[in-house]
């Protein structure tokens, strides 16, 4: 498939969630809306894509990431960045980690930086459908833990949750920044 066939097999895929999303609000009450999203985009060399959908839970921030066009059955690191900014084509504009408290890079579980977040698992096509729980961030609340507006990165490698600050990764491969619905 073209990049471009990508966008828009992506772009109806979301279109379709949406729809059956309003549908479900319908019939269940208690649903939830979502209430940011990242589209992620390849960077310079890369075809990755992907959106990934924030709602707010009880515990925290619920996420959805799903992300084409990986590496088959391979990890992939996956982070919120510093700044708001996938302008660089190689995704360094949006820095490093985000790091409010200056932690070390480490696994979810540990002790580790805010912008830690677990792995993304291809399948055997490149696909990754991700359901993760942060439950010491927020969205729109302000203050230090507050990733309004931040970005998240894809990278080519496996996080190894050791190497500091970013756990050697690899090359970035995607970014978004996360917005407000």
């Amino acid at each position: 498939m073209t990049l471009r066939e990508n966008i828009r097999t992506l772009l109806l895929a979301t279109a379709c969630a949406s729809l059956l999303g309003a549908a479900w609000a319908q019939e269940a009450p208690s649903f939830t809306p979502p209430i940011a999203h990242a589209h992620l985009l390849p960077t310079q060399g890369s075809n990755v894509l992907g959106t990934v959908v924030f709602t707010k839970v009880a515990k925290g921030l619920q996420i959805h990431a799903h992300v084409l066009n990986l590496q088959p059955s391979q990890q992939h690191g996956f982070h919120i960045h510093e700044k708001g900014n996938c302008k660089s084509p190689d995704g360094s504009s949006a820095g490093g980690h985000y790091n409010p408290e200056g932690k070390a890079h480490g696994a979810m579980g540990a002790d580790h930086h805010a912008g830690d977040l677990p792995a993304l698992q291809a399948n055997e096509l490149g696909i990754a459908d991700a359901h993760l729980l942060l439950t010491d961030l927020n969205f729109g609340n302000g203050g230090a833990k507050d990733i309004a507006g931040l970005s998240l990165i894809v990278h080519a490698q496996p996080d190894d949750y050791k190497t500091q600050p970013s756990g050697n990764s690899g090359p970035r491969i995607a970014c978004g920044v996360i917005q407000a619905l």
